[in-house]
């Protein structure tokens, strides 16, 4: 928990909502910490608390107390509170959610079984395919049928649907998914579905998949509709709860939630949408670094948030993070596409692995080291946290390495137990493969760092992009410990590690703007545009939106973006292409075409000559300002040389041994302060590894700006 002085772009920014002064607060739930950022009178002031499994509002609460104590502020003095949570995706990936059914179209019934009949894992005879949400004898039928234009060709079956709701109502359903045939062109069935299952069962929760994901293939479009139903009543609860318990604390401000996309909406469209919240704690950290990249001028950046449950890598060109529709969540197999749940939701692009500083590290059958998926969390957490803890972890690795100071970790309000980490290190590590403790902790580290290296090169490959040339920007509880290691194995010449970094996400969520981005499958050639189809399909997506944002931005001027997802006819997949926001005519077919085949280009590095194009689904963002006013960037400073505090014996990765470095407290260092690796920079929420590759300045933001030797400046 501290203070730290808001950057210089927010300093004098108006941190008003609706005309009344007050502070901005951010809130991050994740698997092992819960992040409060406060930001007020051009300071920002966080805190760090540790995540309550069983009551995670519980936490919510604590930190938010202990922030504003710090803050001096009254919880009346809050103008907006912005929350992101990873409980919908605990929930989906621990299967603990609602007692759910699926009423869909008569002979689909196993159409989120069956998936499309690939192999992710090609020459594994023993596949393990993920389980659907929803089990089969819940997954019930009614007659109907809409061609693929949307027209009638079998009435909806009302007295099926009555017939439904007597075995719903039977079995105790808490929440039904209701996905029909082609619904995105027509949602007439599914909508009086609902309304006659709605009449015969109270309490009951309804998603229809021609509202939460209103796009073409079935497949992707049931299963998000049912991960929503999922998730729903919980989620309900949880954000209700949230917000009595706000209101009890004396907080009368707004509260929004973050969105997977990167934008902010109310807690009623969250409620409705849940599914929409799954990477929302992520999204706030990419909005984090493409915010710091804007700053900085920063053209192509590798984002690396690592907290205490995962690490995730996030490619940002042009100061825009990558974006996607499609995400999985709930992966078997680590790493393969395919082996998930697929969600068709907007949804900032990123790998996230299984690797944070909770993340249980073992011996497996072939006598290597592994880390993760698994993790410590936050009950028991580490070995080291002195909770109960038995399994080694990758905190306690980074504990026996010397990168952390035992009696220092956050703030010294938590003291670390050496002796544990060394125990489970010895026996879970160490001693099966005969090593001697420091080299067991640091092939820990190099498994964590490795693994995310090469994440990260996949990644990139995969968007067209390089990895190479970026500058890394690490944030989250460890990724500084890791940061400088990472770039060796990338080969970047550049880590900047920004101020409040332990509290990254949360500080991303204070950049976001209110925002809402809507889907909208028509199949369209080229050769024969509609452009009225088009126009009236854009301004109904516009109404929408605006009827959303709106709610949280009711007087704010609003920014539209558009784009469309386009494929060469008979391909698989589509590309997204950006489009012009106007109205369009007949002859704008041409300049459609060169901007697909412009993308197509750069992702492939070639086109198709003669080969028809088509437009399979629309896509518009609609945004309002994001809450930053731009300033005069500071002058950049003198160099300086300041002392250590002290020093400390850290393990050397090229020596593979202990040698003594030198310990620097951040608050201490002001711009222009430069620092000879090998070093350790220490603060309340983390602390930055400075390899013997790098030398570390602090820059005219008060960030810390590694350098390698010799390489880029």
């Amino acid at each position: 928990m501290g203070r730290i002085d808001v950057l210089p772009s927010l300093a004098g920014a108006d941190v008003a909502a609706g005309g009344v002064t007050g502070g901005r607060l951010g809130v991050d739930i994740g698997g092992t910490f819960t992040d409060v950022a406060l930001e007020a009178a051009g300071h920002l002031f966080s805190a760090k608390v540790l995540t309550t499994p069983e009551a995670p509002e519980r936490a919510v609460i604590d930190a938010i107390r202990a922030v504003l104590a710090d803050a001096g502020l009254a919880p009346d003095e809050l103008s907006i509170a912005i929350h992101g949570t990873t409980l919908a995706t605990n929930a989906l990936i621990e299967r603990k959610g609602a007692k759910t059914a699926l009423v869909t179209t008569e002979g689909f019934r196993d159409t989120i079984e069956i998936r499309h009949e690939n192999r992710f894992e090609q020459y594994d005879v023993n596949i393990d395919l993920p389980p659907p949400l929803v089990p089969r004898r819940w997954r019930l039928v009614v007659p109907e049928r809409m061609d693929a234009k949307g027209r009638v060709v079998r009435a909806l079956d009302e007295a099926a649907v009555a017939a439904v709701a007597e075995r719903l109502a039977a079995g105790g359903i808490e929440s039904v998914a209701i996905g029909f045939l082609h619904s995105f062109m027509n949602p007439a069935h599914e909508e009086r579905t609902r309304d006659i299952l709605a009449a015969r069962l109270a309490g009951v929760t309804f998603t229809l998949s021609s509202e939460v994901s209103p796009e073409m293939r079935e497949y992707e479009r049931f299963s998000t509709a049912c991960a929503n139903a999922y998730v729903q009543p919980m989620m309900g609860r949880y954000l209700a709860n949230l917000e009595a318990l706000l209101r009890a604390e004396g907080l009368i401000c707004p509260l929004f939630l973050m969105l997977s996309g990167g934008g902010l909406t109310t807690v009623e469209t969250a409620i409705r949408f849940p599914v929409r919240l799954v990477e929302s704690g992520p999204a706030g950290g990419a909005i984090f670094a493409s915010h710091l990249a804007r700053e900085c001028g920063l053209e192509k950046v590798l984002s690396y948030d690592m907290g205490g449950t995962t690490a995730k890598i996030c490619l940002i060109d042009d100061y825009q993070p990558q974006s996607s529709r499609a995400f999985e969540v709930a992966r078997i197999y680590r790493f393969k596409k395919g082996s998930g749940l697929p969600l068709r939701i907007p949804v900032i692009e990123m790998v996230e692995i299984g690797a944070g500083g909770g993340s249980i590290t073992r011996v497996d059958r072939l006598h290597r080291i592994s880390v993760g998926p698994d993790s410590a969390g936050a009950d028991p957490g580490p070995a080291c946290y002195g909770r109960g803890g038995a399994q080694a972890t990758v905190t306690d690795a980074d504990l026996l390495l010397g990168r952390i100071d035992p009696s220092g970790f956050s703030g010294g309000r938590m003291a670390l137990d050496f002796a544990a980490a060394e125990g489970a290190m010895q026996r879970d590590i160490a001693a099966p493969l005969d090593l001697a403790l420091p080299l067991a902790a640091f092939g820990v580290s190099e498994i964590v760092d490795e693994n995310m290296a090469n994440a990260a090169r996949v990644h990139a490959i995969e968007s067209g992009k390089d990895a190479r040339g970026r500058t890394l920007v690490a944030f989250g509880g460890a990724a500084p410990l890791h940061a400088a290691r990472l770039a060796d194995k990338l080969g970047l010449d550049r880590v900047l590690v920004p101020k409040n970094a332990g509290v990254g996400s949360a500080v991303g969520f204070l950049r976001a703007p209110i925002a809402y981005e809507i889907v909208r499958s028509q199949l369209q050639r080229l050769d024969a545009f509609d452009a009225d189809a088009a126009n009236a399909l854009f301004a109904a997506m516009r109404a929408e939106a605006d009827a959303i944002v709106r709610r949280g931005a009711p007087d704010a001027p609003l920014s539209e973006s558009r784009s469309a997802f386009m494929r060469y006819r008979g391909q698989g997949h589509e590309i997204a292409v950006p489009l012009p926001v106007r109205s369009y005519h007949a002859g704008d077919a041409a300049e459609l075409m060169a901007a697909f085949a412009a993308a197509y280009r750069r992702l492939y590095s070639r086109v198709i000559p003669g080969v028809e194009v088509e437009v399979l689904s629309w896509v518009l963002l609609l945004s309002a300002p994001a809450p930053h006013a731009e300033t005069v960037p500071p002058p950049e400073p003198p160099p300086s040389h300041p002392p250590p505090a002290r020093r400390r014996a850290v393990f050397d990765a090229d020596r593979a041994d202990f040698v003594e470095v030198a310990i620097y407290e951040r608050a201490a260092l002001a711009p222009g302060a430069v620092i000879a690796g090998p070093a350790i920079i220490i603060e309340d929420e983390t602390s930055t590894v400075v390899t013997n590759n790098f030398d570390a300045r602090i820059d005219r933001f008060g960030y810390i700006d590694l350098i390698r030797r010799g390489g880029a400046t």
